[in-house]
């Protein structure tokens, strides 16, 4: 899911091509894109884009009147700059908007459609759309520790709840906390103060770190290639591989339809955290640490 750094990235090249373009039509190719009925879509044809924003991780194009397009694009969802008309992939095609500079295509892979628009009239229906979470870039340390201490959940979800922070997810969530080097499972009320003070700056400066890092690999161009899995993380998605900073193997803990990745020796002092399937399978036999996990595979190797 695009998170923080690419909704920022995206707004920005956004900003450069729409405001003050005048959209032309809106072409819905499924409509169960679409999560709303009042305004029409009809009434945002012939206005004038007025600004681009970030709401969480969902895109605002705000039009005179106080109409605004909120997109936002969930797992799988990917805008497009094209030619204006362009002709669209019937297969991976949601909505097509064409201004008059030019053509922005939103699609979706795979087979959930799970991408959504909303049409909405006035900044105070706008606002129902925010989760409520901080702009984590801007938030002082003391606004960052009231947040995080007002529920007692493990950092990985905490990070992650939109109504606590705004536009972290899974990605940047474990890239947070390797920088801070904490353990995506400890509790937020355990936290010592400097681990929080420690903590509040990973966030500030692995976003920013990001958001340098794609700006940098568009340059003028539209980002097409905006993904989860990047090869300059450092854990995220390298389960197996070694850690950046010490070299241990980076292990994970699946939940549900999505995985946690951590440095043991970096973030948990050498400690494996238990992953529910694997510890109900293996139950005694389960590793508790690198060495213990590394001994289990020269065993199975030799078996």
């Amino acid at each position: 899911m695009p998170e923080l750094p690419d909704i920022t990235v995206y707004v920005a090249h956004l900003e450069r091509r729409l405001v003050g373009a005048t959209l032309e039509k809106i072409r819905l190719e499924n409509a169960f894109l679409l999560r709303s009925v009042e305004p029409k879509l009809a009434e945002f044809e012939g206005q004038r884009v007025v600004g681009v924003e970030r709401l969480g991780k969902r895109i605002v194009l705000a039009f005179d009147g106080e109409l605004f397009l909120v997109l936002h694009l969930m797992i799988a969802g990917r805008l497009h700059w094209k030619a204006r008309g362009a002709k669209l992939q019937k297969r991976l095609a949601l909505a097509a908007f064409d201004f008059d500079v030019g053509t922005l295509v939103l699609t979706e892979a795979g087979s959930k459609r799970r991408a959504s628009l909303h049409a909405v009239r006035g900044r105070s229906a706008l606002a129902e759309h925010d989760p409520g979470g901080i702009d984590v870039l801007v938030a002082d340390l003391a606004e960052f520790t009231r947040v995080l201490r007002s529920r007692n959940h493990t950092l990985k979800r905490s990070l992650t709840d939109p109504t606590l922070f705004s536009g972290i997810g899974n990605a940047y969530s474990d890239e947070i906390l390797h920088r801070a080097r904490l353990s995506p499972l400890r509790l937020t009320s355990k936290l010592e103060t400097s681990e929080v003070a420690r903590l509040h700056d990973a966030v500030r400066e692995t976003l920013a770190l990001w958001i340098r890092r794609l700006t940098d690999e568009t340059g003028n161009e539209f980002p097409e290639k905006v993904t989860a899995f990047r090869t300059d993380m450092a854990v995220h998605g390298k389960h197996g591989k070694p850690c950046p900073d010490c070299g241990a193997p980076v292990q994970r803990v699946a939940y549900a339809d999505r995985e946690c990745n951590y440095c043991a020796r970096c973030q948990n002092e050498g400690r494996l955290l238990a992953d529910r399937a694997l510890s109900r399978l293996l139950k005694d036999d389960w590793p508790r640490t690198l060495d213990e996990l590394e001994a289990l595979r020269r065993t199975h190797g030799k078996g």
